[in-house]
């Protein structure tokens, strides 16, 4: 079957798709960073659940230079990139109601003992819902425009590992 799908998927090496795989990773990550400390847009606990997979990518995208394994990078890669998209439409599910997120979707507040201070804490801190979109572009939050990127990311590894090209030393 694979060789009836080869003739259709684009000729990507294993190390340009570990580049595009942790370029696409790293503008995810610098996107949301820029959502944030530009835009303002505090982040809930599932957004930050989701950054995890892309800060791995672009690690694994890293490591390639110094591990001669392209093949190895690419699955750990296709994993991680599936990851997120399970963590994306879970956190999209969330915005849509279709089900309920987890409980402590808020920032965390620490208490130090005295009333005074945890009133001051609950007052300086920003109220973050899971289960609200901050910000959306064509019908689709953020959560869900990351399920879409982490899908290609993962195809992308997928159709790379698919071909079986290795990488030149």
């Amino acid at each position: 079957m694979a060789d009836k799908i080869k003739p259709f998927l684009p000729p990507i090496t294993a190390g340009q798709g570990i580049l595009i795989c942790g370029g696409i990773s790293a503008s995810l990550y610098a996107g949301a960073l820029w959502f944030q400390y530009v835009g303002g847009l505090m982040p809930c606990s599932l957004c930050l659940w989701q950054r995890w997979p892309h800060i791995i990518i672009v690690m694994l995208a890293a490591a390639v230079l110094f591990v001669r394994m392209p093949r190895l990078v690419l699955a750990a890669i296709a994993v991680t990139a599936a990851t997120s998209v399970i963590l994306a439409a879970y956190h999209a599910g969330v915005e849509w109601q279709f089900w309920s997120g987890p409980t402590g979707c808020t920032a965390s507040l620490t208490n130090s003992g005295d009333l005074t201070s945890l009133t001051d804490s609950l007052l300086a801190t920003p109220v973050v819902r899971c289960d609200e979109v901050a910000w959306s572009f064509l019908g689709l939050s953020m959560a869900g425009w990351n399920g879409l990127f982490s899908l290609d990311i993962c195809l992308i590894a997928l159709i790379c590992l698919l071909q079986g090209k290795k990488v030149a030393s």
